[in-house]
């Protein structure tokens, strides 16, 4: 593990992949505008970039078509311009954007909810559990007891299957919402769990320097967990991964390059990626600031 040198490899990619990567009214985006780096002020909200990303809607109107979205047989790489909005089933005045669903050939399912004023949750399937972490805002998370969680940005929770709840807010939030049919085994019951991210302890990456921590518990009672991985600029994977588990992916802070099968994707916060099973994958950070991303992954099941 080592960080970039000035000259790198990785350093040149970059630049020839960027200068392919979009043009906006101010030229290439090799650099950022005074506009952006005001933007990235300590001013702005944690993770306020997911639900702003640089490249909007807005800033594509000379480029009629373009999208960054690419899906291909072994991952899929999803970006803010191509997400499409509608109705959420079962809630009340909440648009959602799904991201990965299994007929993308995932096991699970990812998607956005921007919830609007007066906005409550619908109930996931029988047999379905949930989990939410927020973005932007605040909801407030309600369980068949009646006891009432206040859930803020860098919050989350993990609803098990049939756990009677409602998520509801007075006011704008938006949710990043994974959801899967559970694989239970006998002898081991998984728990509401409400937490956040600054509360989670950091954990040893053995030959590797980025900061991991685990939102969920480690025990077999859960068949997935998510993971929130910190990279400082310059910072990359040490493993070039290559593994059965999937993973679904959101990046909150930052950019990068992810490696993605023979595939290079500039990468920046507000940025979705669905991994099969055993596609090669690979990240490094670059840019000014720490990159953060949010990560599902299935584990303590037998693959067959």
């Amino acid at each position: 593990m080592q960080s970039f040198s000035p000259f790198s490899y990785l350093s040149l990619l970059f630049i020839l992949t960027t200068l392919s990567f979009v043009k906006t009214q101010d030229g290439f985006c090799s650099a950022p505008s005074s506009s952006i780096l005001d933007a990235d002020s300590n001013s702005q909200p944690l993770y306020w970039k997911v639900s702003n990303p640089t490249l909007s809607p807005s800033h594509l109107q000379d480029l009629p078509g373009f999208t960054r979205s690419v899906y291909k047989r072994d991952h899929a790489f999803i970006t803010p311009e191509s997400q499409v909005f509608s109705p959420l089933p079962d809630w009340k005045n909440t648009l959602g954007a799904y991201l990965i669903t299994p007929a993308i050939g995932s096991h699970f399912v990812m998607y956005l909810a921007k919830m609007q004023e007066n906005s409550k949750s619908g109930l996931p399937p029988r047999d379905v559990e949930r989990f939410i972490f927020v973005v932007q805002g605040t909801v407030v998370l309600t369980n068949i007891s009646g006891n009432a969680h206040k859930l803020t940005v860098d919050s989350y929770a993990y609803l098990p299957p049939n756990l009677d709840h409602t998520v509801e807010t007075d006011a704008a939030a938006t949710l990043v919402i994974f959801e899967r049919r559970y694989s239970g085994l006998e002898g081991h019951v998984a728990e509401l769990i409400v937490g956040s991210t600054d509360k989670q302890p950091l954990l040893e990456t053995l030959g590797e320097i980025f900061e991991l921590r685990k939102l969920l518990p480690t025990s077999l009672a859960y068949d997935f967990n998510i993971h929130i991985m910190d990279f400082q600029p310059g910072e990359f994977l040490n493993v070039k991964e290559v593994h059965y588990n999937q993973h679904g992916l959101l990046l909150l802070e930052g950019q990068g390059i992810y490696r993605l099968s023979d595939s290079w994707y500039p990468i920046q916060a507000g940025d979705a990626i669905w991994m099969a099973p055993f596609v090669p994958q690979w990240y490094a950070a670059l840019g000014k600031t720490r990159s953060r991303y949010l990560l599902y992954k299935d584990v303590n099941r037998n693959p067959l």
